[in-house]
Formats: structure tokens, C-alpha cells, sequence
């Protein structure tokens, strides 16, 4: 009789557990699908070049900003009902309207956007957690790699190599 019980309760708890959470594969299209609600972005942002859909609330605890001789850095942490998909298509929209340019976006079980920006680097990271979706917003500056010609990359090699051997210690002769 108890096993009987446990047949009928296993499958309604697994049916909950899928009707349960958000959608980890989003669609690869900027159109929205009629099934799909758009979003809209917040009237205040804590960077105003950088939009947040409305609806979604600062974790301030979890969040911190720097800015400092015009060098702006920072990591947001937002939490919000949205699709995810919502969110891809939102932030395809919205951050060209701010002049970012959209380097590469990634999606997998969470989504990541990469943009850029004259010398700044924001990178967009969305995590589903139950119903919700955490929003992770962080901005950095660029670092500009050198880039060495070809006599300097040579000259380069060489100082390393002189550097080298004055450390390598010889293994006296048996």
C-alpha cells in the first residue's frame, strides 16, 4: 500500500519540479516571439550608459562601484523576472542605443554579453535561479595590450634569453 503511495506522488513531484524554473536555452533571434513579453529599460540606472530592464532590484550588498579620475569600474548584482531570452534581445537592443558594440555573447545554461566601449569593457551575465533571474553587471576599463613590432618581439626574446641564462645555475662536471 505504501509503494503504491510512493508511484503516485514521485511522478507529480518531478512533473512540479519541470513546470518549475526558467528557460536555459534561449532562442537565436532579435525578433520577439509573440509567447515572449519586451522589456523596458529602468528610469535610473546606477551607470547611466549601462541600461537594467524595469523591474529588476540592486543587491546593494552584493554589488560595489569605483569611480575615480574619469576610470569608471564595478560589479552589479541585480534580481528580476524576466525570460531569458527577454534579456538577450533587451540588451541586443538597448546597449548600441549607448554606443556599446557587441563583442561576442555566449549561451549555454546562463547567457554571458560581452560589449565594449571607447576604453571600458562591460560584460552582462544572466543566472536563472528558481523563477528568478540574477543579473550580473560588471564594468571595467580596457587595458591596451602593446604591440610589438617584429625587431622589438626579436629583441624582446633575446633580453629573456640573456635573462635566463644569468640565472641558470651549471651543474658542475663529475
Amino acid at each position: 500500500m505504501l509503494k503504491k503511495e510512493y508511484l503516485l506522488i514521485i511522478p507529480i513531484i518531478l512533473v512540479g519540479f519541470l513546470l518549475v524554473g526558467c528557460e536555459t536555452i534561449p532562442q537565436r533571434t532579435t525578433e520577439i516571439a509573440p509567447s515572449l513579453q519586451a522589456l523596458e529599460p529602468a528610469n535610473m540606472n546606477r551607470f547611466g550608459d549601462i541600461p537594467v530592464p524595469a523591474g529588476f532590484r540592486l543587491n546593494q550588498e552584493k554589488s560595489f562601484i569605483m569611480e575615480s579620475g574619469g576610470v569608471r569600474t564595478g560589479i552589479l548584482k541585480y534580481t528580476g523576472k524576466a525570460d531569458p531570452t527577454s534579456l538577450i534581445i533587451f540588451y541586443k537592443n538597448q546597449m548600441p542605443i549607448y554606443n556599446w558594440s557587441t563583442l561576442n555573447i555566449l549561451q549555454y545554461a546562463d547567457q554571458m554579453l560581452n560589449f565594449e566601449k571607447d576604453n571600458e569593457s562591460c560584460i552582462i551575465t544572466t543566472v536563472c535561479r528558481g523563477n528568478n533571474i540574477e543579473l550580473l553587471i560588471t564594468l571595467a576599463p580596457k587595458i591596451p595590450l602593446p604591440v610589438l613590432t617584429k625587431p622589438q618581439r626579436r629583441q624582446r626574446r633575446q633580453e629573456v634569453k640573456e635573462e635566463q641564462e644569468k640565472v641558470t645555475v651549471k651543474q658542475p662536471e663529475k
